[in-house]
């Protein structure tokens, strides 16, 4: 029964999504924030574990001020559903207006040597994913969704442009990935989940331990891949995604090092759109062995 409810709710979901494609960017903007205000008092463990993180990574902030970021974080979280009428539907042209590009001289000038691009998880993830598309073909890991309505949605959106190649993280054949890389399809890769213990590695992420996947040090140890940030960023108008110069001296002298550095970038971003962060999901949750859960009261 739950199962069908969540293939019921998908669809309902897509048909707003598809109803909203003609609406101007401040109606969608408006409904979002009426969804996102709903979700906040209805999706309670959402809200907690969103809550817990603020306060794990923002210690000095007050709980007011970490109760307004994460508010605005759940708005700007329906905002990137509805947006997809445009990211997942809009003709080339429009998606281009619509997701504009900084620093692509940085992608272009990366030609010629394998390149792995961070994206970390913001709101205009996908926009920015898609967009990517456009410009490149590339290839990326994703997680399939429980939901097999959303999951087949979600996929035909991002095979829309260049033929994408998008492996399943469940069962990735991560040799074949390499290969991809190596011959020069981009990987556009998404580093900061914790994805648990198995493969990780603990790096602090605003100064708390998170279990974190090295595979960025490691693929460029390999193949001699260079490391740029690909971060998209919601505006008032639509989204840029915004291309950084490759890293200098990376790799660096340790896994480990190389591993929290790439946390402290993406740290950076945050910083500057901290109500664009994903902080609904578990970042902390694997602990180093003999710590308790940060999460034992968050998501109930």
């Amino acid at each position: 029964m739950s199962a069908l409810i969540g293939r019921l709710s998908a669809k309902l979901w897509i048909i707003l999504i598809n109803a909203t494609s003609n609406w101007s960017q401040g109606a969608r903007t408006r409904l979002a924030g009426l969804i996102g205000d709903l979700l906040w008092w209805v999706v309670l463990p959402r809200r907690r574990i969103t809550l817990t993180n603020l306060q794990l990574c923002f210690p000095a902030l007050d709980e007011q001020q970490r109760t307004h970021i994460a508010r605005r974080c759940f708005r700007n979280i329906a905002r990137s559903g509805l947006d997809r009428s445009v990211v997942a539907k809009g003709e080339r042209p429009t998606l281009e207006q619509y997701v504009k590009v900084q620093g692509i001289e940085h992608l272009q000038a990366a030609a010629g040597r394998p390149l792995i691009l961070i994206a970390p998880h913001f709101v205009g993830l996908d926009a920015g994913g898609i967009r990517v598309a456009t410009l490149k073909r590339v290839i990326s890991i994703y997680s399939r969704q429980t939901n097999d309505v959303w999951d087949e949605w979600l996929l035909s959106a991002r095979q829309r442009f260049n033929d994408p190649v998008l492996v399943a993280r469940q069962g990735a054949d991560m040799r074949a990935v390499i290969r991809s890389v190596k011959n020069g399809l981009p990987l556009y890769y998404l580093p900061d989940m914790d994805l648990g213990a198995a493969n990780s590695i603990f790096v602090p992420f605003f100064g708390v331990s998170a279990a974190t996947i090295p595979m960025v040090p490691r693929i460029a140890r390999i193949i001699d891949a260079q490391v740029m940030m690909a971060v998209t960023e919601m505006t008032d108008e639509g989204y840029v995604l915004h291309f950084e110069p490759p890293w200098s001296g990376f790799p660096g002298e340790s896994i480990e090092a190389d591993t929290a550095r790439m946390n402290r970038e993406i740290e950076r971003w945050v910083l500057r759109m901290p109500d664009q962060y994903l902080w609904t999901h578990r970042r902390f949750k694997t602990r180093p062995v003999g710590l308790p859960s940060l999460y034992s009261h968050a998501s109930r």
